[in-house]
């Protein structure tokens, strides 16, 4: 009788959604990093190979689960829309994100952010930029000749993917769309509306006390 030798399988790599850190440390910071993944993914809303996320998992190497980094705010042109999990790049046509967004939050080290730019240097990261809220800071990276090279001057810098602008004169990161348009935040944006609502309002009552004032004159203004 000849005995049967079992064939060893490998074990299957597990990629877990989540790293066990924080989203953000401050409400600031939280609400930069909803404001710019938001404003992102509305700008290219009506294109559906875009994929933006905020601290979603990327895995870049398969086979690899401990080589990962959370981004605050990616972008990825070239992949649909959808859920996701963790962006595992071997199942994405193997397309890195172009655009990264990190915002500081004060307990940040020179240490991570060495890591940081190094990993997203090795795995093909087009633009990269950081922004420190408590510094009002904002510094940034191009991708040329294969490497990330530092952008002397960011306020008024022009992203060369995504088209938005960047000013800081004012204190604060403002982002600014390709139409002018100013990223906001959801209260700011719920303002905005309000205000518009109200304006609307304003104006049709205008517009009916006119047309009230014309009928007593006996003209219709329907007829005008």
């Amino acid at each position: 009788m000849t005995a049967t030798i079992p064939t060893k399988t490998s074990a299957e790599i597990i990629y877990p959604d989540s790293d066990g850190k924080p989203m953000s440390d401050n409400t600031k910071q939280f609400e930069l990093i909803v404001t710019i993944q938001g404003g992102i993914d509305a700008l290219y809303k009506d294109n559906e190979n875009v994929f933006v996320a905020g601290d979603l998992l990327w895995y870049p190497v398969e086979g690899d689960n401990k080589t990962r980094q959370a981004p605050d705010t990616m972008v990825v042109f070239g992949r649909p829309k959808g859920y996701r999990g963790s962006y595992q790049q071997w199942l994405e046509d193997n397309i890195a994100p172009q655009v990264v967004f990190e915002i500081l939050s004060p307990g940040n080290r020179m240490g991570l952010l060495f890591k940081l730019f190094n990993f997203y240097q090795d795995y093909g990261v087009e633009e990269y930029y950081v922004y420190s809220p408590e510094d009002n800071e904002l510094i940034g990276w191009l991708r040329s000749d294969g490497k990330l090279n530092y952008i002397e001057l960011m306020d008024g810098w022009v992203s060369p993917r995504l088209q938005i602008r960047f000013q800081t004169a004012s204190g604060d990161l403002e982002i600014y769309r390709p139409d002018g348009q100013k990223f906001l935040s959801y209260v700011e944006l719920s303002k905005q509306m309000e205000q518009e609502r109200q304006d609307k309002e304003l104006a049709q009552q205008k517009a009916d006390r006119l047309s009230e004032k014309l009928r007593e004159m006996g003209i219709n203004p329907d007829e005008i």
